[in-house]
């Protein structure tokens, strides 16, 4: 039987299940894979450091623990979400490998594992088959999933999604050799201000980002504001939107995934945008998507701009305003 039989197969097994239902998954009913374990202790030692960033505070160590949640958190949102996953647009390669290397700093996965994890996700949104969905209970799909790859495997199949990343050398690379680069990062932060910077870099710094990008997974699909018709939970929740550099405009994203701006208002405040823009002004980002206005209007729940035309026309303020006859109308759907 071909690899892609196989595969076939699996997802219709996985499918079969799927109607059936699919009963909770609790984290000690199951077998506890090697990368369960390295993922597990990573994050543990994380907010361990975490504990013991107040001993050994000092305001350069501070310094540090922003740079590294800034760095690390652009690295995710401009490069391994925007640029990667969903190719909002392009920048030359030696451009691309710098953004995903910072993007590695944060400790959330190599691109590859990061890509095809969150492209499952836009798939199978609030399915059965998403790999972190709040259905399953906040708690699962702001941070447990991370530790069952295989519950992820059950569900999606292999990382099939992500070829286009696997074909370059430098991002199989980056998985096969992802343990060295953290732990060298973390060397050089002890090599150059020891305990304090090692517990506020790599534990604060990392740690905050962390959760930042976890609550888009969980937060951003239970509390918040809708905008436009999507067949999800997604939501916007605007105060997250500084600390997560513009992702939690989440309604938004799910609306017109492929757009490198989230923050679609002027007032939305959209960090990794600004950024993008910023390279696609300076001629080193191309290929730049943004949702049309036909896409905005078929998305959108409300029409805000002809209430905003009826409210003036209501004051006396707007006149000579033209609406299709009902003529028309029959006209357009009968050509239809």
């Amino acid at each position: 039987m071909s690899m892609s039989s196989e595969e076939e197969n699996h997802r219709k097994n996985v499918e079969d299940k799927a109607v059936m239902g699919r009963r909770k998954r609790a984290i000690w009913e199951r077998k506890w894979r090697r990368l369960d374990i390295v993922k597990a202790f990573s994050s543990l030692f994380v907010h361990f450091l975490c504990l013991l960033a107040p001993f050994n505070f000092t305001w350069p160590a501070l310094r540090v623990a922003l740079v590294v949640y800034t760095v690390g958190g652009l690295g995710i949102t401009v490069s391994y979400h925007r640029n990667l996953a969903h190719r909002s647009f392009k920048v030359p390669k030696w451009l691309e490998y710098l953004f995903a290397y910072c993007g590695l700093l944060a400790i959330q996965g190599d691109p590859i594992d990061w890509v095809s994890t969150h492209r499952y996700h836009h798939q199978f949104t609030d399915s059965d088959r998403d790999p972190h969905s709040p259905k399953e209970g906040f708690w699962f799909s702001h941070l447990l999933w991370l530790f069952d790859t295989g519950y992820l495997v059950e569900k999606c199949g292999r990382r099939t999604n992500v070829e286009d990343l696997k074909r370059q050398w430098y991002y199989k690379f980056l998985q096969r050799t992802v343990m060295y680069h953290i732990l060298a990062f973390g060397l050089l932060l002890y090599y150059c201000g020891g305990l304090s910077f090692l517990t506020w870099g790599m534990g604060i710094g990392v740690a905050m980002e962390h959760h930042v990008t976890c609550c888009i997974n969980s937060l951003c699909h239970i509390w918040g504001s809708r905008t436009w018709k999507t067949n999800d939970t997604s939501r916007n929740v605007w105060w997250l939107s500084v600390f997560s550099f513009g992702e939690s405009w989440h309604n938004n994203h799910h609306a017109f995934e492929s757009s490198a701006r989230q923050g679609l208002e002027w007032w939305q405040i959209d960090i990794s945008w600004y950024i993008v823009r910023f390279l696609e002004i300076i001629g080193l980002a191309t290929d730049v998507k943004l949702p049309s206005e036909s896409q905005r209007r078929r998305m959108a729940l409300v029409d805000l701009t002809w209430y905003l035309i009826s409210f003036f026309q209501a004051l006396g303020l707007a006149t000579d305003v033209k609406l299709p006859s009902e003529a028309q109308k029959w006209k357009l759907a009968f050509a239809r």
